[in-house]
């Protein structure tokens, strides 16, 4: 191991860990503690996941889907505690690429990493999406595509308003990490308080007990596994919500006390998100006026809340669904741009030089910020005509984001089996003797969830004509591509330059009025 000793600042301890992977500190450390809590409970965001996909959920599985909630975060929780442990190790940037990278070996690292980039920009898009959900609910003036009723209006009218907020997240993310803390911060604590008073709401007007999560709707009757194939399918509205509580860590180059806020943050925003966004799912089937019909899985929770609250309470409530999707695509965002920043600090992108340039006025990375909003919107110009848009582009996201994240458990497991893992120490987070059996629940979890999210059925990537091969196996194909494309251009290419810029290491930083102790090994 390397160690190498540091002038002394107000972050130098917070700067010891990118010693270990031969960085110099660039990014800009203003974030609190709050701040990086912000960071990963946007990223989850409450409010954008269970509003953008309960009508899936709901429709596939009935009132009993609400099951899935906590069932997917049991699951979830094994790799956040996972996941907080190498936190407290490696609060770095690019967090699961460089987790992967040092535990694992620098191949898997950039697979894991390549996919999660990929991912990244594929939520942008999905995230984007969910104006469309909310905005013409809120008035149809928002509808500028047709009037909703065409075979095309909502898919692209649904671009339209995303192509608005990817510019919007763009050009937040482009003038430095400050203004997006500030932004993000505030949309945090307007969606926990309008989630908290739309809990209230809700209990205030039930008119049925919690046992309507025990209808099924006869949901399963379509399924030769009966109910338990329906389930299956319901749970990606629920997989959907609980992930990127890993953000936390990826801003840790931008935080304060890293190594000890942000384990404490992606628990505590993937606890959160679970109490309040269940107790959001449980509420609205007590309280809404009538089960039957088909505005719940078609509309979802945008109705029930003007069925239950009416237009004037119920449309204040939505705007505040609608910041909460902004902060959550700002911090998606974010994220992608800081796994961006982390490979190509160390070679392992095209035109890495330019990627990971830091502005000298914004202490951020501008150009990733550009182009990972061009590619978002390419995603959306892609699928301008196409119905199936929102589950199809949420759900390529989310297997891509679950491979990534096994990408990590892994070979996490496998050190811990070698003996090779060493959990932060000075008080800091650990799992202790409970970490072997955390990290299998976690990998056994994340591989049989993979499976369920990317088994190519009809129901979930194509419901609705025109019936195609290609359509339905479009996740296992595209995530093929991806994967194998993109690692196939790593062994033969990009892994030959691998390394971290000269510009970017540890040995090139200026040298100070105290000159530093050579670089010793154990």
């Amino acid at each position: 191991m390397t160690t190498t000793e540091q002038s002394p600042g107000p972050h130098h301890h917070d700067d010891a860990e990118l010693a270990e992977f031969g960085y110099r500190p660039e990014l800009k450390r203003t974030l609190g503690n709050f701040h990086t809590f912000a960071a990963g409970i946007s990223y989850i965001s409450i409010l954008t996941g269970t509003f953008q996909l309960f009508y899936f959920g709901y429709g596939s599985g009935g009132p009993a889907y609400w099951w899935s909630w906590p069932m997917v975060f049991a699951g979830q929780f094994t790799v956040a505690l996972c996941f907080a442990e190498l936190a407290a190790r490696y609060p770095v940037a690019g967090s699961v690429y460089n987790w992967s990278k040092k535990i694992g070996n620098p191949h898997l690292g950039w697979l894991a990493g390549w996919m999660m980039l990929i991912a990244s920009i594929v939520s942008i898009a999905a995230v984007a999406l969910a104006y469309q959900l909310t905005l013409p609910q809120i008035s149809s003036t928002f509808q500028f595509v047709g009037d909703g009723t065409g075979k095309y209006d909502v898919a692209t009218n649904a671009v339209v308003l995303a192509a608005v907020l990817i510019l919007f997240t763009t050009l937040v993310n482009a003038f430095g990490v400050k203004l997006m803390a500030t932004i993000n911060t505030a949309g945090v604590f307007i969606e926990l308080i309008a989630t908290v008073v739309l809990i209230i709401l809700f209990a205030v007007h039930i008119t049925r007990g919690p046992q309507v999560v025990m209808q099924t709707n006869h949901t399963g009757s379509g399924y030769s596994t009966g109910y338990l194939g329906a389930f299956l399918v319901a749970s990606l509205a629920s997989a959907y919500v609980m992930y990127g509580f890993d953000t936390a860590a990826s801003l840790g180059e931008e935080s304060l006390d890293p190594s000890r806020n942000a384990p404490r943050a992606i628990i505590r925003a993937i606890v959160a998100s679970f109490v309040l966004g269940g107790l959001v799912l449980l509420l609205a089937m007590m309280s809404v006026s009538s089960l039957t019909g088909d505005k719940l899985s078609t509309d979802g929770l945008q109705y029930v809340v003007l069925d239950v609250l009416g237009p004037t309470a119920g449309k204040a409530m939505l705007w505040c669904v609608l910041i909460a999707v902004t902060v959550c695509a700002l911090a998606v965002h974010t994220a992608a741009i800081r796994l961006a920043f982390a490979m190509a600090r160390d070679n392992n992108l095209p035109a890495s030089s330019l990627l990971a340039r830091v502005s000298p006025r914004f202490k951020t990375p501008v150009l990733p910020a550009v182009i990972i909003g061009v590619l978002a919107l390419a995603i959306l110009v892609v699928n301008i005509r196409q119905p199936q848009i929102f589950t199809v582009v949420t759900s390529i996201g989310i297997v891509m984001i679950y491979l990534a994240y096994l990408g990590v458990t892994v070979p996490m497991l496998v050190a811990r089996l070698r003996g090779r893992w060493q959990p932060a120490d000075g008080g800091r987070f650990s799992l202790g003797r409970w970490g072997l059996l955390v990290n299998v629940v976690a990998v056994v979890w994340g591989a049989a969830m993979t499976v369920n999210l990317i088994w190519p059925r009809a129901a979930v990537y194509n419901a609705s004509a025109p019936y195609h091969w290609y359509l339905r196996w479009g996740a296992v194909l595209f995530v093929a591509i991806i994967a194998g494309g993109g690692f196939a251009y790593y062994w033969f290419v990009q892994r030959h330059r691998t390394g971290v810029l000269a510009e970017h290491r540890l040995e090139a930083s200026p040298a100070p009025t105290a000159p530093l102790a050579a670089p010793t090994s154990d």
